[in-house]
């Protein structure tokens, strides 16, 4: 074929994303470390199911519609680095086909070297060797030998050939892949992909298989977060307030403010989902689904006047939230209603225990989430949203969090709110920053400070290993304990989870240590944290010891020393 449209990009899509859920669970077993977090395939899956969320019944023509439905989605749904740096992939590729009704292998080949460039262009320090590489190498390499009027089918088995190409020599750039044998996880997730919207170029649609394995933490199954509006129904065609409207611009000399689309949808986005957007000329028509239609109605008026109002309420069912109170769409339309308040604070967490420490120490919202279970984007605007502040600070507590919570931060510029990620990569770091935390003063200065405790702490953890490995000159035995700094720098690999808890202490703790927090995991009782708590204060005299319930899967313990 020498062309395609919008219906047919949805089919290449939905191809590959099916793709990628069939053999998921094989890219989450190239995880480098051995330990029970390798959820690379698990992240860039759900973040691929968001968008299919987003086209699978658009019947749309236009391929940039499509293919704008689709970023939006995944940016939403995005998890992890390696389903943000996804969702970047897929934002640039819409931006590629911008304005465009129908797509020949030119624009695709346009669109993902766009969608390379985004995916660059959003991370600071670039590692070669990962899913960026495979990326560039692939879009690159194809653009320099793809021929005029190549057909698409022609076109993606050459990009999709670059790719395992790309691929095969991660281990070259990235020393711990060769060490360990294995490809990039990102980039093999990423050619699943490719390989599935090959497949349908070539008539071989690919379906969800029913014999893949189960998804695990799907976000239907984490905890969720204790504000209003978290537990209502978020089906395509079932959320919250249905308001369409038409509006007239107004100009400056009325009273109304200088209209820019770009500003006026990402407010939109940010507050809804399901946005259709339209200007022509001083009209502007929306259709949008959300949970608060008077803060949608209040900031359009500013641009102009109604010409039509249409509000109908989707949402049929409420559950209750964690504290056992209702959450209901009125009640939270009468807090969008509320002047904003000043400061508020998210933390990331996981376990009864860790949710408390971190309600204790003054956070508003709880993003359910961590290793294994990464929150989305959408986690953290929601969240956003539920502070009602003006200036908001996220804690992620996790390395592979930060980007999803940066790209919140992203869609919510040009509001009234301003948010900022606090880069906590532990618990531990985000407690500690907490402890610098003010609910008044400059924006600034507390954004300086809560960062500026972060390297006071180091950090280390304890799991148990997945598999036998060798890494870093250390045998790892499948079941046993390992010991690891808070930069995966490996200690040792123990039998008992206290001897390797022991011998992370001595690793971590030096001349200068004054205290050593612990905090326990679900697999320890009380009874042996307490016993360990007593062994650590006699091997470390001078140091004090602090042992409490996190409660958190996954890490038998989480430790800081000071």
């Amino acid at each position: 074929m020498r062309s395609i449209n919008g219906q047919l990009l949805k089919k290449f899509l939905i191809s590959g994303a099916n793709n990628l859920y069939n053999h998921y669970p094989e890219v989450d077993q190239l995880n480098v470390f051995p330990v029970p977090d390798g959820d690379t395939g698990m992240n860039m899956n759900l973040t691929l199911r968001s968008g299919v969320k987003e086209i699978v019944n658009k019947g749309d023509e236009s391929i940039a519609t499509i293919a704008e439905s689709f970023a939006d989605g995944v940016f939403n749904g995005a998890r992890g680095n390696s389903g943000s740096i996804t969702s970047q992939i897929f934002r640039g590729f819409a931006e590629g086909l911008k304005g465009k009704n129908e797509a020949r292998s030119s624009d695709l080949d346009i669109a993902f070297r766009q969608g390379k460039e985004t995916a660059y262009r959003v991370v600071e320090k670039p590692v070669e060797g990962t899913i960026l590489t495979v990326i560039r190498e692939s879009s690159d390499a194809a653009h320099a030998k793809m021929k005029r009027d190549m057909s698409i089918e022609d076109y993606l088995s050459l990009l999709v050939e670059e790719a395992r190409k790309s691929l095969e020599h991660t281990p070259d750039l990235l020393p711990v892949l060769k060490q360990v044998g294995v490809v990039d996880s990102g980039g093999a997730g990423l050619l699943k992909i490719l390989e599935g919207m090959l497949s349908a170029a070539n008539g071989r649609f690919i379906e969800r298989s029913e014999e893949a394995p189960s998804e695990g933490p799907d976000a239907s199954a984490l905890p969720k977060p204790s504000y209003a509006g978290a537990q209502l129904s978020e089906d395509e065609e079932g959320w919250g307030y249905c308001t369409q409207f038409m509006l007239r611009l107004g100009k400056p000399e009325d009273g109304k403010r200088p209209f820019f689309e770009d500003k006026f949808a990402n407010f939109l986005k940010t507050h809804g989902k399901s946005l259709v957007f339209m200007r022509n000329g001083d009209l502007v028509k929306v259709h949008v689904h959300t949970l608060a239609p008077g803060k949608m109605l209040n900031y359009a008026q500013n641009y102009g006047e109604f010409v039509t109002v249409v509000i109908e309420n989707m949402s049929e069912e409420h559950r209750n939230i964690q504290e056992g109170h209702i959450a209901t769409d009125f009640s939270h339309v009468e807090e969008e209603n509320k002047p904003l308040k000043e400061f508020g604070l998210i933390a990331v967490s996981s376990g009864p225990g860790l949710d408390q420490m971190f309600r204790d120490s003054s956070v508003d919202q709880i993003v359910a989430g961590g290793q294994t279970m990464n929150p989305s984007t959408e986690d953290f605007l929601k969240a956003i949203h539920a502070c009602h502040a003006k200036h908001v600070f996220i804690l992620p507590n996790n390395p592979n969090i930060v980007m999803a919570a940066s790209q919140a931060c992203d869609k919510v510029e040009g509001s009234e709110v301003v948010a900022r990620v606090i880069p906590s990569k532990t618990i531990l770091q985000g407690l500690v920053a907490c402890s610098m935390y003010a609910e008044e003063g400059d924006p600034d200065q507390i954004y300086d400070d809560m960062k500026s405790v972060l390297k006071q702490i180091r950090c280390g953890s304890i799991t148990y290993a997945i598999k036998d490995a060798d890494i870093q000159g250390i045998h790892i035995t499948k079941d046993f304990y390992l010991a690891m700094k808070d930069d995966k720098g490996l200690v040792a690999c123990l039998e008992n989870k206290d001897d390797a808890l022991i011998a992370l202490a001595k690793a971590l703790i030096d001349e200068n240590s004054a205290s050593l927090t612990i905090i326990y995991g679900e697999d320890v009782t009380e009874e042996e944290a307490n016993s360990t708590a007593s062994r650590l204060s006699e091997i470390f005299p001078d140091i004090e010891v602090n042992m409490q319930n996190g409660g958190q899967p996954v890490y038998s313990y989480l430790l800081g020393v000071d």
